[in-house]
Formats: C-alpha cells, structure tokens, sequence
C-alpha cells in the first residue's frame, strides 16, 4: 500500500454523542491512505468502549485520558505521535462527504498552503447551510488623538449561515486568513516554527491564534470549497452524561482565561467592540445548550423568559462549581 502522507488528529470539541456518526464518517469517506489518532479526554462509559473496540477492529491510535480535555491540549497529545507529511486536525462532531480529503491534499500540493480548510457546514440537513468558507483575521493599529497606538483583531467570516445553493457560484478556491479547527489541513512542518498549540487558550480563539502565528512565520491559508464537511452540534439535544464536559468547554472560567491570555499575548487592545462583544455574550452557549432546553422541558415545550431569567444566576453558580472542581482536580 502506499504510505499514508497525511494524519488525522480527532478530539473533542464540546460533546461525545456524536461520537460514533462522526467517526463512521469518516472511515466510510476517506478512501485516501491515512493514519488515525484519536483522543478521548474523559468520555463516558458507552462511548470509551465503542471507540476501544473500534481503535482494535480499524488499528488505529487511541489516547485516552480520564480527565476532560482542552481542545489544544487534546491536539497537543497526539501531535508528537505524527510522522507523516500533513495532520488533518478535525473535531469528533463533524461528518465528511466523499472525497473530502483528496481535495484538501490537492488544493495543499498546487498552492504549497500550509493550512487549508473546507467548506465546512452547519446543522442538518448535512452540507447545506455554511459555517465558514474561510475567512479574514489579522491584527491592525489604530493611531488615538493622543498618539497612543492601539492594536485590534480584525476578523470576518466569509458567507456565514448563507445556503450553499445561493453562493455556490462564489465558492472557489481561494487564500485567506483564517480557518477553523472543526476541519482543517496543516503542513506538519509548520510546528517545527511555531511551536505546539497554545494551550492557554482553554475555549475561544484559538483558531484565530494559530492562524495567525502560520502566517507570521510564512505559511499561507487556503479554503478548498470543492471539499465540504458538516459541523453538526449539540444544541437542544445533550446528553446527561456530557453536561458536565459541555458546561467546563463554555464556562466562564475558561472563556475569561482564553480572551485574557490571547489579548496579552498578542498585546491588544481589550476595550473595543471586538472583546467587549464576546465578554457581553459570556455564557449563551450553555444558554443554548443547557438552560433553554430545560426550561422549555419543565414548562411543557414553551418558552418562559421569566423562569429562565430567574435560573440564570443559578446556572452560573453551578457553572463555577463545575470549573473550581476540576481546576482543583489538576492541580
């Protein structure tokens, strides 16, 4: 057989539900030679067993971990393991199309790109609704009355929740500056410049920090539309026995730490729209994903912004709980 030049690198990203749909996917997808790591940071029971006896049956790496997981820190324990010409990092809820991967190693070959990425979807039906089809990210100064220099974040996605059909016309290959790690292609020599990922960045924009930091040592970022995944979250449908590892991804612990490590490290300014946008929303993603659904639950399928008002400090003490107790656990 010919060699694999290319290693897929599956870790969590926010559930373990859609373990199994996600990875059927992709084994029944790839027909590419590939190698396979894949990293399962504290899944529960069910879902530790599948992917044991299927890491046996396929004969592929399993690193497992008894704590939650990071999405940097689970990448970062698989890197080491790669021995092949790309990593193909993708997240363990998204579903491939065929010939998803022949076309990110082809669009990687004739541009030189060290990251590409696909079209990647969102929600079902599967493929059509977009996500990203890549995007703008770069920092820039602005220079204040007082001659103070300010450096901000510039980002823009391109196409964002548009049909596919209304765009697809638009959809070609071309360079930009960012990708997202539901899916995307990296030259694995890369790292030999910058280093592993940044793991102090626990929840948010550590996309935006890798791709940045690619482009600063001289990688180029393409997005190939001609290959097309689907990112298919959790949303009104989690699992009891996720919540936990749900709540810990989207705490406000783990936001607040990942938005004061980027701004620091890249020494930005925190008092434009760009952040204070994001500290505004702190927390809508287990809104969305936890206490809406609940509340539509005990209120026999209706919203009730009034109880759902009235939980949301309680939610938000339970979410400390949850991140003291596992802050506490790896110390």
């Amino acid at each position: 057989m010919t060699p694999p030049r290319v290693t897929l690198i599956v870790s969590p990203r926010e559930r373990f539900s859609y373990t199994r749909q996600s990875l059927e996917s992709i084994l029944e997808q790839t027909t590419v030679p590939y190698s396979l790591i894949y990293v399962d940071g504290g899944s529960p029971k069910p879902v530790q067993q599948y992917l044991e006896a299927k890491s046996q049956e396929k004969n592929f790496k399993l690193i497992r971990t008894d704590s939650f997981l990071a999405p940097n820190q689970a990448r970062n324990l698989a890197i080491p393991h790669v021995e092949t010409e790309y990593i193909l990092f993708v997240d363990n809820d998204v579903v491939v199309s065929p010939n998803w991967l022949e076309k990110l190693l082809a669009c990687a070959d004739e541009t030189e790109a060290a990251l590409v990425c696909p079209l990647t979807c969102i929600g079902q039906p599967l493929g059509q609704t977009i996500h990203l089809a890549g995007g703008e990210a770069h920092i820039y100064t602005e220079t204040q009355k007082d001659g103070a220099i300010k450096r901000k974040v510039h980002e823009k996605h391109y196409f964002v929740n548009r049909p596919v059909a209304d765009v697809q016309e638009k959809l070609i290959r071309q360079q930009c500056e960012f990708a997202e790690f539901h899916c995307m292609l990296v030259r694995t020599s890369i790292f030999e410049k910058i280093g592993l990922l940044d793991e102090g960045l626990l929840s948010t924009r550590e996309h935006i920090d890798f791709c940045m930091s690619v482009t600063n040592a001289g990688g180029t970022v393409f997005c190939e539309p001609e290959s097309v995944v689907t990112y298919v979250p959790g949303l009104n449908r989690l699992d009891m026995t996720e919540l936990a590892f749900f709540m810990l991804r989207w705490s406000d612990a783990w936001e607040i730490a990942s938005l004061e490590h980027f701004s620091k490290k890249w020494n930005l300014t925190t008092n434009d729209k760009y952040f204070k946008k994001r500290y505004d929303r702190m927390g809508h993603r287990r809104y969305q994903g936890f206490l809406r659904p609940l509340v539509r639950q005990v209120s026999f399928g209706k919203n009730n912004p009034q109880l759902e008002k009235v939980l949301i400090p309680v939610e938000r003490s339970l979410n400390r709980l949850i991140s003291d107790r596992y802050a506490n656990s790896t110390q």
